[in-house]
Formats: structure tokens, C-alpha cells, sequence
């Protein structure tokens, strides 16, 4: 959250703890992936790119300048202008190996009717396959570093179906990782899992006490399939937290 001037960050990599405050302060440490991904494992913050509209390209310029490596985004042009970051990556004049770059498929509940980025009527798989590549196309980049579902489909069929169709951009060298974002399901991670041909790499999820006390159960599904979890909000939406005596102990003694 916060306003568009704000550097907001994400990939805060959190294991399953006791105490909520101590996963707020454990939130950096890096986790190893152990999914069926060909990728460099994302650096342990990612700059994320919501919200910020017209000043998209100079916030992630001054991010890349500021030492970002990993930069998140998404084929959604109701919160993310994409082309813009896209124009940043090059302009910096940084070589594509040495970013990690993730974007998402949006499905068409998430998206802007007015402003979508694939044919509406077209059934999932097209959508998908459009999808990723107006993200290469806006991104200026032949391949992914990892492609998220920003969020579950309806049905377990319906988001199978769209997770086959990014898989074949796994195999066809466009997306070097797959994810899943905004899923609370412990259960239906679990499954996913387990049906997948190419297995989740990544879980970016709101890192709130609302949900399942910091997503406690799913993290634990991400431990036991060595899948990296993704904290956003893991600072904005932990303030009574972070006004703690631990943190507050903490961050005075560093």
C-alpha cells in the first residue's frame, strides 16, 4: 500500500515460526527453492511495481539505482503499468542476467474490463498464452524469470488448466519458474502441488495476522514442497507488530 512515491517491496522470504513478531524480523532471511525450476533463486527483496502509474519507469529506475535487483510486476493494467517498467529495465543499462524479473497472469475477475490485456471471450488457455506475451512484449525481454497466476480461478479445474498453460511456457523457454499469488488455501496449495507437472517455485501472499495468523498453515505447505514464500504487506499491514517491544528492542540494538 501507500502512495505511488513509496518504494514498496516484496519477496520477503518467511519459514514457519512460533511468534509472529519473530517471523516479521526473520522476514529476509532467503530460502532455497527446491522446485522443478531451471531459474537463479530471486533475490531475497523484490521491488514491486503496483500503484505507482505514471511514475512507474522513475521509481524503478531510482530502485535499480538504489540496488534492486528483483523487480515484480504483472500483466494487469488496472494496478501495474508493466511497458513501464519494461522501458525502465532498459534503460538502465543493466544486462538482462543480472535482473530477476517475475510478472503475472491476471485472471479476468482481477482485471479492468476496459483495459484488458487478452481477448475476454477467449477460454483460459489463450488467455494465458496472450497474457504472457504482451508481458514479454511490454517488458522488452525474451524470456521470465517466474510467471505467477495472480490469483486461484473459481474451480481446481479452471486453475489447472490456466497452471498447464503456463507450464507450456516453461517448456517452450519463456518463463523459467512458475507461482501463485493471493492463495490462502492451504488445501488447494497442497494439491496443486502435488498435480503439477512443473511445481510452484514461488507462493507471494499478503503477510497479514488476518490470514491464518501470517498464513501459517500454507507456509507450512511451502516448507514440506520447498517452495519460496513471498511476503507483501509483511511492513503495512503488521504495524501493531512492528510498534512491538521485540522489534522495537531489536531495531534499537542494530
Amino acid at each position: 500500500g501507500g502512495p505511488a512515491s513509496r518504494m514498496r517491496v516484496r519477496g520477503l522470504v518467511l519459514r514457519p515460526v512460533a511468534a509472529a513478531a519473530a517471523a516479521v524480523s526473520a522476514a529476509t532471511a532467503a530460502a532455497a527453492s527446491t522446485s522443478a525450476s531451471t531459474t537463479a533463486s530471486p533475490p531475497p527483496i523484490l521491488y514491486g511495481t503496483a500503484w505507482k502509474r505514471e511514475r512507474t519507469c522513475e521509481l524503478v529506475l531510482a530502485a535499480l539505482r538504489a540496488g534492486f535487483r528483483g523487480i515484480d510486476t504483472a500483466c494487469q493494467p488496472k494496478h501495474y503499468d508493466e511497458a513501464a517498467v519494461g522501458a525502465a529495465l532498459e534503460t538502465s543499462g543493466l544486462r538482462r542476467a543480472d535482473l530477476y524479473v517475475q510478472t503475472k497472469y491476471t485472471p479476468l475477475a482481477g482485471q479492468d474490463p476496459d483495459r484488458l490485456p487478452y481477448d475476454a471471450a477467449a477460454e483460459v488457455e489463450e488467455q494465458v498464452k496472450q497474457s504472457v506475451a504482451a508481458s514479454l512484449r511490454n517488458l522488452r525481454t525474451d524470456y521470465l524469470d517466474c510467471l505467477l497466476l495472480h490469483s486461484p480461478l473459481p474451480s481446481h479445474e479452471q486453475t489447472l488448466r490456466a497452471w498447464r498453460q503456463m507450464e507450456a511456457h516453461v517448456a517452450a523457454g519463456e518463463a523459467r519458474a512458475l507461482g501463485l499469488s493471493n492463495q490462502y488455501d492451504a488445501a488447494a496449495l497442497e494439491r496443486l502441488c502435488e498435480e503439477a507437472s512443473v511445481k510452484p517455485s514461488v507462493v507471494q501472499n499478503r503477510f497479514v495476522e488476518e490470514h491464518g495468523r501470517h498464513d501459517v498453515a500454507v507456509r507450512a505447505v511451502c516448507e514440506r514442497h520447498g517452495v519460496r514464500y513471498q511476503a507483501f504487506w509483511a511492513l503495512t499491514g503488521n504495524r501493531r507488530i512492528l510498534q512491538g517491544r521485540a522489534v522495537r528492542e531489536g531495531a534499537k540494538a542494530h
